[in-house]
């Protein structure tokens, strides 16, 4: 007989009610099911572990495959126990177990009464440390909440030396192991009797966040060290929690989440203010000594984008909005939000929902056009830096004088706007002067929001182009969703950092960014 193979008929990971394996054969002779034990046993586990098979053979051609179908296997998988015999204990991959943290703990409505008693392992880095005559308190915080675990160390606790000679300092990580009792003080109700201690990472007496208050100016020169204390770990909790709340709200809602490139050779608001992306400029460790006859020209003295990486200019890009609208006329609804057959008013209402669902807005929304909005700043009994006038981009402090003055710290919605001050993909009103654009505004922050409906007809579009001067032949693919099955749609882009400012009450928006990048400041 030929040399048979065995191969999977679908997979060689057995189910607990059937498992087929398939023969190959180039002869046409039926195969002997005497044979079978022999041939299965190098891959499949102890035949007699089946009552019995069935073979089913079929041709194809010149060569014939044969179904094994083995029934009433035993319960346990067999490949899995193979596997189990193969492989040791010490060579298994141990299960994931979500560490044990203080807001486990304390988080609680019985802020930890509820485990008193219970021996727990704290692990987080020691926040203060004040060494007493009988007994030493180390608060220790592990980012989990706001709340320190204070841990009682006695000198007869192991490891009670590593306070003695130094090496738990204020800013080190520590592992504590202990009794969580009742707390003999009155700012926690519950604290841990330590019977182990562990320093993890001892700390270099120069860490410069110590107990005493510091300046948030002098934290942003400590990016690195900030998330250590109170303000920017809570900043940082809801940062994230407003992060997980955005996406619930859009996934909830049949919203599809796309990744927009960063890198575009398009100008989605037509203003002119991109980060260039270039090759042509030597590598970071080259940047310094770099000189700019380096870079290659083209004839006339122009740089020769040719030569470039993407053989064109390229941005750092300031929206993805154009290329979700590519995925919104396909599958209706994307993050960042983009709602195919949607107008201006389905755009404000989806913004108002979304804020009132992640919690940051109670009151209700108030509306008004932009025309409106400037008669009302002509009349307040206030001077403005910037001047007011029908056509001009209003300021924050015009937008706060809205928001919080006008409408005692109601959230507005400004809404048509003229064209000349807004981007080229704005749907124009019938008016002829304005588009239909919308800002929201809320207080301390000023616009939170910005959107619009989109111009879904092509030649008004490929005008707004002509007259901004902006080159067609860039937005080409732009233009093609006009061309092949349009539809009104609309969307907005929201400020995140806004929304962590107005969320937490952080006056500068720099600190509400985990690393802010500012003129002349790169670090970190």
């Amino acid at each position: 007989m030929a040399a048979a193979v065995l191969s999977p008929a679908t997979t060689l990971r057995l189910n607990p009610f059937y498992a087929t394996a398939r023969f190959l054969s180039f002869r046409r002779k039926t195969l002997p099911t005497t044979l079978l034990p022999s041939l299965l046993k190098p891959i499949i586990p102890t035949p007699q572990n089946y009552t019995h098979y069935y073979v089913n053979p079929s041709f194809s051609g010149g060569r014939k495959f044969s179904s094994v179908i083995f029934a009433k296997i035993s319960p346990e998988n067999a490949v899995e126990r193979q596997k189990d015999e193969v492989l040791g204990s010490d060579m298994k991959v141990g299960k994931f177990r979500k560490r044990l943290r203080v807001v486990d703990i304390k988080g609680g409505v019985d802020e930890g009464l509820d485990r008193l008693g219970q021996n727990l392992v704290v692990k987080g880095w020691v926040r203060t440390l004040r060494v007493q005559s009988s007994v030493t308190f180390i608060e220790v915080n592990d980012g989990s909440c706001l709340s320190n675990m204070q841990c009682v160390v006695g000198s007869d606790a192991e490891g009670y030396d590593q306070v003695e000679n130094g090496l738990t300092t204020t800013g080190a990580s520590v592992c504590v192991e202990g009794i969580l009792v009742a707390s003999q003080g009155s700012k926690q109700k519950v604290e841990l009797k330590v019977e182990k201690l562990t320093t993890v990472g001892k700390s270099d007496p120069s860490f410069p966040i110590q107990k005493k208050r510091v300046s948030r100016e002098f934290l942003r020169t400590k990016s690195h060290l900030r998330p250590r204390t109170n303000t920017f770990g809570a900043v940082a909790r809801v940062r994230n929690a407003l992060a997980y709340a955005t996406h619930k709200f859009f996934n909830e809602n049949g919203f599809v989440w796309i990744s927009s490139p960063i890198i575009t050779a398009s100008d989605c608001e037509g203003a002119g203010e991109q980060f260039c992306v270039t090759t042509l400029i030597p590598s970071s460790r080259e940047a310094n000594e770099s000189l700019a006859d380096a870079i290659p020209k083209t004839k006339d003295g122009l740089i020769d984008w040719s030569q470039d990486f993407f053989g064109k200019p390229a941005f750092l890009t300031v929206s993805g909005q154009l290329n979700a609208e590519t995925y919104a006329t396909a599958l209706s609804d994307m993050i960042e939000p983009e709602l195919a057959f949607a107008n201006l008013d389905d755009d404000m209402a989806c913004a108002t929902a979304y804020l009132q669902y992640v919690d940051v807005v109670e009151k209700d929304f108030v509306q008004l056009t932009y025309t409106d909005a400037v008669e009302l700043l002509l009349r307040a009994k206030k001077k403005f830096e910037f001047p007011v006038k029908w056509g001009c981009d209003l300021q924050s402090e015009h937008e706060r004088y809205i928001t919080e003055q006008a409408f005692d710290g109601c959230p507005v919605i400004i809404r048509d706007y003229p064209k000349e001050i807004k981007a080229f993909y704005m749907r124009q009103n019938d008016d002829g002067k304005t588009v239909a654009a919308m800002d929201l505004l809320v207080p301390r922050v000023g616009e939170l929001i910005g959107g619009s409906q989109r111009e879904e007809r092509l030649d008004l579009l490929e005008d707004r182009l002509d007259d901004l001067q902006l080159n067609k032949e860039s937005y080409w693919w732009y233009l093609d969703l006009r061309r092949y099955g349009s539809v009104p749609h609309a969307g907005f882009g929201l400020g995140f950092e806004r929304l962590v400012q107005f969320a937490t009450g952080i006056e500068n928006i720099r600190d509400a960014i985990p690393f802010p990048r500012t003129p002349g400041s790169a670090e970190f």
